[in-house]
Order: C-alpha cells, then sequence, then structure tokens
C-alpha cells in the first residue's frame, strides 16, 4: 500500500474545503505564465473569481458549521463544474478566504465562452443547500468577476485587480457579472441565445456522447462505461454535462435530453461485450415522472441492451422532491435487474436515510472523497469508515476521479470494488473506447 504523510497544514491546500490554497493559486498561475514566456507567448489564461453575496449573515443567522458547510458544498459545485467544463486544459479551483472562490483555466477561450461559463456557474452556486441544520434549504447568491490578464499582469495584479471588480459588481444591483475591463454584461442575453440553440441541438442529433472506463481494482479489467454527454456549441465551444443539463432545465427540455443521451448509449451499448457495463445518469426530472419506470425499461427493451448490464446513477440532489416516489421508481426498476448506484457520495451532507431506503447496488464516491488519502491520515480514515459502511449494508464501492498509481493503490487495499478517472482514461468517443479494450484491459492493477 502507498504511504500517507500525517500532516497538520498544507499551504498549497485549503484545510476546509480541499481546494487549492490561495499560495497554490499563486504558484499556478505563475507556471503558466513563465512557462509561456519561455516560449516566447503569452499564456491563454482566463480567471474568475466568485464571491458569495451576504455569506456572513449565514454564520450570524445559523452559526459556523452551518457556513462551513454551505462552503465545502459551494466548493464542490465549483469543482464539479471545472471538471465537467474544462476537460481537454489545465485549470484551478481555489478558495481565497471567507466566501471569495477562484476559478482559472489554462486554454484559448472567448470571450463570449468565459463570459457564459460565469452565468452558468453562478446559477449552479444558488440550487438549494440541504442538510445545514435550523438553515433549512439555504440559498447562496454569487456575484462573479472576470479577467483575461494581459501581457505582464502576474498572479499579485489579477488578484487586485478582480477583488476590485467584485466590490465595484457589488455596487450594481441587478448585475452579477462584472469584466475587469469594466465591461458591464448585458444580463440574460447569451443565456438566452444558448437556452434556443438547445432544442435544434438535440433535434439535430448534435449532443455527443462519450464514455469513462470504470476499470476493476481486483484485476485491473475495463467492466464498463459511464455515458456522459457534450454538446460542442458553435460560438462557446465546448459545454459539459452539468451545464447542459441546467440549460435544458431552464427550457423545459429535460425529459427529451435525457431520453436522447439513455437511447444513443443504449444503442451504442447494446453492441459491447456482454461482459460490459453501461453506467447512466438519471436527472430530478426523470424521477419526479410517475410514469418513469415504466418508460425507462420499454427504452431498454427496444435498445436490445439486457438491463442486468445497466446500472443508474442518482445524486442526492436527485432525491430531494420526492424521497418515496423516487424509491417506488427505484424500486420497480431493480426489480428488472437494473443496478443503482448513488453518485458523488461525500460530496456535500448526505442523508443516511437514503442508504436505509433506496434499493442500492453500490456508492459512487466524489472524487473529493479520493483526492487527499494519499497525504492526510484523516481523509484515509474518512475512506476507510465510508468503505466499512458499505460493506455492512451491502454495497459495492466505486472510486472517481482516480488520477494517480498511489491513489488506485489505496483504493485497492482499502476495499474498493471499482474506479473510474484520468489514471486510466479520459472521456472517449465511442469508437475510441471500444479501440481501448484490448489495448488496455488488464493493464490498469
Amino acid at each position: 500500500m502507498a504511504s500517507v504523510a500525517k500532516r497538520d497544514v498544507d499551504p498549497l491546500r485549503d484545510d476546509l474545503t480541499g481546494l487549492a490554497s490561495v499560495e497554490r493559486a499563486h504558484r499556478t498561475l505563475a507556471a503558466w505564465q513563465q512557462s509561456a514566456i519561455a516560449d516566447g507567448r503569452t499564456a491563454p489564461v482566463h480567471a474568475m473569481l466568485i464571491g458569495l453575496a451576504r455569506f456572513n449573515a449565514v454564520n450570524l443567522a445559523y452559526g459556523e458549521d452551518a457556513g462551513d458547510g454551505a462552503l465545502v458544498t459551494t466548493a464542490q459545485r465549483i469543482l464539479h463544474f471545472a471538471e465537467d467544463e474544462f476537460e481537454e486544459g489545465d485549470w484551478l479551483a481555489a478558495r481565497l478566504g471567507g466566501g471569495n472562490f477562484l476559478l482559472a483555466a489554462h486554454e484559448a477561450c472567448s470571450r463570449e465562452r468565459w463570459q457564459w461559463l460565469a452565468e452558468a456557474l453562478a446559477d449552479a452556486v444558488a440550487h438549494p443547500i440541504s442538510g445545514l441544520g435550523d438553515a433549512g434549504n439555504l440559498r447562496l447568491w454569487a456575484r462573479i468577476a472576470l479577467m483575461r490578464p494581459a501581457p505582464g499582469e502576474g498572479p499579485t495584479m489579477i488578484f487586485d485587480r478582480l477583488a476590485e471588480t467584485l466590490e465595484e459588481a457589488r455596487t450594481h444591483k441587478g448585475r452579477r457579472i462584472l469584466w475587469s475591463d469594466r465591461g458591464l454584461t448585458v444580463p440574460g442575453r447569451r443565456s438566452a441565445e444558448v437556452d434556443a440553440d438547445l432544442l435544434g441541438a438535440i433535434d439535430a442529433d448534435q449532443i455527443e456522447i462519450v464514455y469513462q472506463p470504470q476499470v476493476s481494482l481486483d484485476d485491473g479489467t475495463i467492466i464498463g462505461a459511464e455515458a456522459l454527454a457534450r454538446w460542442q456549441h458553435p460560438q462557446l465551444g465546448r459545454i459539459g454535462a452539468s451545464q447542459l443539463f441546467a440549460i435544458a432545465e431552464r427550457t423545459d427540455h429535460v425529459a427529451q435530453l435525457s431520453r436522447h443521451i439513455a437511447d444513443r448509449a443504449l444503442s451504442d451499448a447494446a453492441s459491447w461485450n456482454a461482459d460490459l457495463r453501461l453506467s447512466l445518469n438519471i436527472t430530478p426530472a426523470d424521477l419526479a415522472s410517475r410514469s418513469f419506470a415504466r418508460e425507462f425499461l420499454k427504452l431498454i427493451a427496444e435498445s436490445g441492451h439486457a438491463p442486468d448490464r445497466l446500472t443508474i446513477e442518482i445524486t442526492e440532489h436527485s432525491l430531494v422532491s420526492d424521497l418515496e416516489r423516487s424509491a417506488e421508481a427505484l424500486r420497480e426498476l431493480s426489480a428488472a435487474g437494473v443496478q443503482v448506484a448513488l453518485d458523488d457520495f461525500g460530496a456535500g451532507f448526505c442523508n443516511f436515510r437514503y442508504l436505509k431506503i433506496l434499493p442500492l447496488d453500490a456508492i459512487k464516491l466524489d472524487r473529493a472523497m479520493i483526492d487527499g488519502i494519499t497525504i492526510d491520515e484523516r481523509d484515509l480514515a474518512v475512506l476507510r469508515g465510508i468503505v466499512a459502511m458499505a460493506k455492512a449494508l451491502g454495497l459495492k464501492v466505486i472510486a472517481e476521479g482516480v488520477e494517480n498509481e498511489d491513489q488506485r493503490a489505496i483504493a485497492a487495499s482499502e476495499g474498493c470494488e471499482y474506479y473510474q478517472g484520468y489514471l486510466c482514461s479520459k472521456p472517449l468517443e465511442h469508437a475510441e473506447f471500444l479501440a481501448l479494450l484490448p489495448e488496455h484491459s488488464g493493464l490498469f492493477r
């Protein structure tokens, strides 16, 4: 087993949220810029500072524990957003103190795309946060400062300009996004255009399905893949699954988008070898429909894919509205052979009642549960506790976000059955996934 170093304070990591610290943010931005200078070019860096409005009022009204919980949940939403949107390039998510967070990307990006990403992230942050005691369902609203650093603007100047711009944004009521060049945005214009594009993209079959392999920790074989949606927007570039569904929710196209993805993925997976599994994400809108289970089983039958080779992944967010109805639909699917996994486990404040009521077969650990297990004994202790609980309940454990061999070795030694992450592969187009199977099966041991 890989060794785990005990530490009191990691200067490169925010102790509460696990995101990068201010010091690491400085170092990373400087490294991006120095690398570009060495090559005689300007680093393609975009940055945004996310500030939670009136965050101090949460601590005063509900206590610091509730405030800390809200910060942890916000950090995870920013992290998931970045993972979804910046799959191809380098990026950095950091907490700068209090309710302020930094998101930076080291890739070419148009002003329009960075603007849209800020709007989409602000929407994601504003989703209700539950499980914070007396706070009930808490909402946090964000204002965001944006910039594209000019040549010669180092990390200190980037932070100062973003902070000044964020402070200015707070004085503009109704304006939540502001560029550091003082260019106020036109609220809703870009979002409205993107919303209008989505239905046409679905009809034109422009929503891509990619597959991220899932690997056995016992013998290193690829046992299947999770299907993920991507949309290559003609002006904004690639839009990841989370924001794709956020757009669909605004335009009331969730059911159509979800069915399109399931239909495409099931059709692809029907041709796979019989020992490979497909994992599909199920949305809150899916579970809210009384006819969902019946219609979904019909879709499976029409595809020719065996129900017992399918896993559906649900998140805590999917279950908030009506747990009993969700449990009923999931039991119907489970009875037909479909397996059920609780996704993003550990990303927020999980209601452990879900583990009792739902017909679960597995829990899928959020990458935040994996990030620190090689360097922090506390993170490792949490992993051990979750795996022990899962074993007691007869649930398998999937480790998500495994990026290096040490993480894989610890996940295996602690009893996780499967892993998913860049150590094996990024999400792949269908033909690329099929090409990976004979070459890599059995090599990730």
